[in-house]
């Protein structure tokens, strides 16, 4: 399931484009199928392997256009290995909550995009990330869990100073609000507790089978209380 919205950040095919704290890997992979010429980065090898597995399957499945590249690199958020100005895009999604220095990260993100260029953050938006931090300290409280919460105020504050252009936001994952309260609520390793189940089961039917009255939900439901919050950026041009 998909955070950033990729028209909005403007992605074409032939782009060189970063996904900084990759993860599973779901937005390199959209960004792979739309004929970019994708880094996954991250911190954690095993996630990197299995990134790499899939884009090799996704390139043998026929699933990629022609000439669209993709690759994966281990380092440090803090010190990206890469060049000034190398890339066209640069996404960081549900990343900065879990970085101490996230001002010096930033600066990264902003150092390795071209003039011109976009970039695309998301964090946990403010008040459901408040509720849950109200109702579980296991949310939060381990290690490489979330440090910080940020408001949309703060966080435009540190990228515009950063150098960057806000564009805009938007919100995402409204549906998913509601299952993080319960499971917090519930406790957030009782994946067995009937609601928490049930919810989950509404869940995964969202993510595999994406049925009309669910999309309409989220459309309704994603301004209101969706979990992720997304800010668009532009770094201005050379003079």
């Amino acid at each position: 399931m998909l955070t950033v919205d990729f028209d909005r950040l403007g992605l074409r095919p032939g782009e060189r484009v970063l996904d900084m704290g990759c993860g599973a890997g779901r937005h390199a992979f959209e960004m792979y199928k739309r004929g970019a010429d994708v880094i996954a980065f991250d911190q954690d090898a095993d996630e990197l392997a299995t990134v790499r597995e899939w884009f090799a399957a996704m390139r043998d499945g026929g699933e990629v256009p022609d000439g669209a590249e993709a690759d994966v690199k281990e380092g440090d958020a803090l010190a990206l290995p890469f060049a000034d100005g190398e890339f066209d895009r640069v996404v960081a999604a549900e990343v900065l909550e879990h970085i101490p220095a996230d001002i010096q990260a930033i600066q990264e993100l902003v150092r390795v995009l071209r003039p011109g260029g976009t970039l695309a953050v998301s964090v946990p938006r403010w008040f459901p990330e408040v509720v849950n931090w109200k109702l579980s300290e296991d949310y939060h409280n381990t290690p490489g869990g979330h440090i910080r919460i940020y408001t949309d105020k703060e966080l435009v504050d540190k990228v515009t100073r950063a150098g960057m252009d806000f564009e805009g936001k938007d919100y995402a994952h409204g549906l998913h609000s509601p299952y993080w309260w319960i499971k917090c609520a519930v406790g957030v390793r009782n994946d067995d507790h009937p609601l928490a189940r049930a919810y989950h089961k509404l869940l995964v039917w969202e993510i595999v089978k994406d049925p009309k009255a669910l999309r309409l939900a989220g459309k309704v439901l994603d301004p209101v209380i969706g979990k992720s919050m997304v800010l668009y950026f532009r770094k201005p041009d050379a003079a």
